[in-house]
């Protein structure tokens, strides 16, 4: 099996050899780089099975980088996950809306990290196989759903578990967790994998 290959983008560099130990005796192959210009360089050059980005860097912060990433189709579908101090709501929505993957708050469990990387290599193989396009939840209505229910189920396709959705749409955890039974029944499945391939098979038919 080919080894999985990651780039982490992070400018203090204790922090970035910590975490590149990490994922190379994980059986990883690990890039680095120590500023956003050079970050950005290397996931044009070397197209990574994932990206791991601090948010605060200097010459170009996290959120540019993304949104230049996800501006042009070679890389608009990488793998991207943000590793930053910056863990309020705000920051939250504002990285999950230029789309990013997942948000890990430092300092991250080298557990916690781990389980992240494999999440969204593993959802990113799914969602090859399907070609989903995630710019719009109104295809989801067609499964017979609400148009909130559709922009709940469009980020459990991406995904994301409840506390994440609720910091994206500025929901409570409840009225996710709520709207999400919800689909359940609609769709006439019992849980979250059958939910998330019944949504990739709607998007990739758009």
């Amino acid at each position: 099996m080919r080894v999985k290959t990651i780039l982490l983008i992070e400018d203090q560099a204790p922090l970035r050899d910590n975490l590149r130990d990490i994922l190379a005796l994980d059986g990883y192959r690990v890039l680095t780089a120590g500023d956003g210009l050079s970050g950005l360089q290397q996931a044009r050059e070397h197209k990574p099975d994932l990206i791991l980005c601090d948010i605060m860097l200097p010459g170009m912060d996290g959120y540019e980088i993304l949104a230049r990433l996800r501006s042009v189709a070679p890389t608009a579908s990488l793998p991207f996950i943000f590793l930053t101090a910056k863990g309020t709501p705000p920051d939250i929505r504002a990285g999950m809306n230029l789309g990013a993957d997942d948000y890990l708050p430092k300092p991250v469990a080298r557990m916690d990290l781990l389980k992240a990387v494999r999440t969204r290599l593993q959802r990113h193989a799914q969602q090859r196989t399907f070609t989903p396009n995630f710019d719009d939840p109104k295809p989801l209505e067609k499964l017979g759903i609400s148009p909130r229910e559709a922009e709940v189920l469009l980020w459990i396709a991406q995904g994301k578990g409840n506390p994440e959705i609720a910091e994206i749409l500025g929901l409570s955890v409840a009225t996710v967790k709520k709207h999400t039974i919800h689909i359940f029944e609609k769709l006439g499945v019992e849980g979250r994998s059958a939910a998330m391939l019944t949504a990739l098979e709607a998007l990739a038919a758009n």
